[in-house]
């Protein structure tokens, strides 16, 4: 299988955000492969795993994060999993647990250093609580609302790609300007006050009301406390 170099998270200037809706109680059936296949045979052909999460408030939903070097790297590293023997091997058992997997959102850093940052994946009892808001704008993110974000008790903040999908075999949410800032918190009141002020904070940017996602990390996350 050809593999890239494979980028630190702060490195990657391409990341999706992937909402899987799934059929009832087949969750933990999906992550549990997801860990054991599907973490290290991605990061082997150069694109980074950088967390996947059980969603608080929807039973049916799992979503990750992985990121690329680069579109060019996207455009290399997706053709290689995808065509390669792990996918071939478990992509049925994979896809039976599915009802629907093209809820993606395509992003890259909001400003230099707004990536997240390099965390080693630790395999043990997962904690903390992920907030990730989905603020979905009027226009392509400007200063003034990015200048909102900085100095906030963020992870990371991403904002829409709009290169064009180099793998169509995977559809993305397309032409949607979004802001994504993702937090990590050990206490759920504080977690909800960041989103909540941020919220309030960008509304007079926003096209429609807000995503918040309410996220646990899997075992084998890196984005985690």
């Amino acid at each position: 299988m050809p593999s890239l170099p494979l980028p630190a998270a702060p490195d990657c200037q391409a990341v999706e955000l992937r909402q899987y809706t799934l059929h009832p109680c087949q969750r933990d059936t999906l992550i549990e492969l997801f860990d054991r296949e599907f973490v290290d045979t991605q990061e082997a052909v150069g694109m980074r795993v950088l967390g996947q999460f059980r969603d608080l408030d929807d039973a049916d939903r799992f979503v990750w994060l992985r990121g690329f070097a680069g579109m060019a790297a996207r455009g290399e590293a997706l053709p290689a999993f995808y065509g390669g023997p792990a996918w071939a091997a478990h992509r049925d058992a994979a896809n039976a647990t599915m009802v629907d997997s093209d809820d993606v959102l395509l992003l890259r850093p909001a400003w230099g250093g707004a990536a997240l940052p390099h965390q080693p994946r630790v395999e043990s009892d997962a904690q903390g609580l992920l907030r990730v808001l989905v603020l979905h704008l009027k226009a392509p993110a400007e200063a003034a609302l990015l200048a909102q974000c900085q100095g906030t008790a963020a992870l990371a903040w991403y904002v829409s790609e709009a290169a064009p999908n180099n793998f169509p075999r995977l559809p993305l949410r397309e032409g949607e300007p979004v802001l994504v800032g993702l937090a990590l918190f050990s206490d759920a009141a504080a977690a909800e006050a960041w989103a909540r002020d941020v919220d309030a904070r960008s509304q007079p940017w926003q096209a429609r009301a807000s995503q918040h996602l309410r996220l646990a990390p899997t075992t084998r996350s890196a984005i985690r406390l």
